[in-house]
């Protein structure tokens, strides 16, 4: 039997498997200092703070199959007692590679739920340097795409940054490894390949292949639609979740350009409302920083969103699509702020690191489901047990409810409920999204659904 180690050496670690994932793993019984991944292999060693937790671990697993993402991974202790600078080098890299570090990467895309084209690889990948050419092509191995760099540097530093990442929250992994060619030949200027070195390549010709020499490309994902724009936003998360939410455009109205965090909402109703009814609305459109109360105007609050794209999907649909969303039997007023963001102070409430911010997980479906307050929510997270009375008893204070519909997907039980008008409604999500009902903590959205 080996010694123990504080190093765990992980097998059966699939392509899809990421290394969050395996620090997920073995997060409950202590600190990982170092990982190494050994693509090649399916394998990967992480090396625990100390031997007792490594011991925990691998006690814990002898009596439970650890399994991630559907695969069962086998545990032992690895003969290293100690993983090396060089070892996570050597191993970590060339081990996964046989190429040596050059400036064009080969990129191969697993779980691929989501249209990539070369404007989502180009903002993933040109935060690392300037990207000279693009081209994706479909093989056996999947869809897979070339990176060429203008310089060798770039090119180690995305890999280092981008290896094992999701483009999309849960699918689009990144398996990125160093290609042999020298220099990549493109032909087309179009969504399956581009030279940003020469933009006045011509579009090739419907129904032909991009780039024959490196793979079939023919017509595999289709363009964006008429008038779209590519979203241009810094965030690799962010970004690649609203292009996937929006087909790689915006929401009609949308501009895509402001950068200012903060709204200012008046009109608010300061005996009813608080800052988590605030956070329960204003979290449907992006994820919530702080929100402040202001003493001096008892009916204004400041809200802080995580982007300047969030604040503007927020002030759209609360504003400018609803005219104005009622709450409270007030009509609220949402603009931008003057302030770039609140200032932590005691009468500040920070939801920074608030599990309830709903697009820390499935952004893109969040973006998708953005709009502005209607007569109909939608609970989810309800107790398997639950009834249609039950619903109605915990909402009905709220309002007229018109009709109800539970039903089940996925394993889980959902409602839909529909309210007289839009203020009801409203009022039900504010006032109950994250509430309690046996157990079981509630989420409450605006479903689009005219009837049920």
């Amino acid at each position: 039997m080996t010694e123990p180690s504080k190093v765990i050496h992980v097998r059966n670690v699939g392509p899809e498997i990421s290394e969050n994932d395996l620090l997920q793993l073995v997060h409950p019984f202590g600190v990982v200092s170092k990982l190494v991944m050994l693509r090649a292999k399916n394998q990967a060693l992480l090396q625990m703070q100390d031997v007792a937790s490594a011991v925990s671990a691998l006690q814990y697993y002898a009596n439970v199959q650890p399994s991630v993402r559907g695969r069962n991974v086998y545990v032992q202790f690895s003969s290293h007692q100690e993983l090396t600078t060089a070892d996570q080098n050597s191993q970590g890299r060339k081990g996964d590679q046989d190429a040596q570090p050059n400036r064009i990467l080969l990129v191969t895309i697993h779980h691929l739920l989501y249209p990539i084209t070369v404007e989502v690889l180009h903002q993933v990948f040109s935060p690392h340097g300037f990207v000279e050419k693009i081209v994706t092509f479909q093989k056996s191995a999947g869809f897979q795409a070339l990176i060429q760099y203008q310089s060798r540097q770039s090119a180690v530093s995305a890999i280092n940054s981008l290896q094992g990442r999701n483009i999309y929250d849960g699918c689009c992994q990144l398996d990125i490894q160093f290609s042999n060619l020298t220099e990549l030949q493109v032909n087309y200027n179009n969504e399956r390949s581009r030279d940003f070195t020469n933009p006045s390549l011509p579009s090739e010709q419907k129904g032909g292949s991009s780039q024959s020499g490196y793979g079939d490309g023919g017509g595999m994902y289709p363009l964006q639609p008429p008038g779209a724009r590519p979203v241009t936003f810094p965030q690799m998360g962010n970004a690649s979740a609203i292009a996937a939410a929006f087909g790689g455009g915006l929401p009609p109205g949308i501009s895509g350009t402001n950068d200012r965090c903060t709204v200012l909402v008046s009109n608010l109703n300061p005996d009813e409302i608080d800052e988590d009814k605030l956070f329960n609305l204003f979290s449907l459109y992006g994820n919530i920083v702080r929100i402040k109360l202001l003493r001096s105007k008892p009916d204004h609050a400041l809200v802080q969103m995580g982007d300047g794209f969030q604040a503007e999907l927020a002030v759209h649909f609360l504003k400018v699509s609803s005219y104005g969303a009622m709450l409270f039997g007030k009509r609220l007023e949402v603009n931008f702020s003057k302030y770039p963001n609140i200032t932590p102070a005691p009468d500040t409430h920070d939801y920074s690191n608030s599990n309830l911010n709903r697009f820390n997980r499935n952004a893109a479906k969040n973006y998708r489901y953005c709009c502005s307050p209607t007569k109909m929510i939608h609970v989810s997270t309800l107790p398997q047990d639950i009834t249609e009375e039950d619903i109605v008893a915990h909402l009905e204070k709220h309002g007229v409810i018109v009709n109800t519909k539970l039903f089940e997907a996925n394993g889980k039980k959902q409602a839909l409920v529909l309210f007289e008008n839009e203020e009801q409604a409203t009022e039900a999500l504010v006032c109950k999204h994250a509430s309690p009902i046996d157990g079981s903590t509630i989420r409450i959205s605006f479903s689009q659904l005219q009837a049920i």
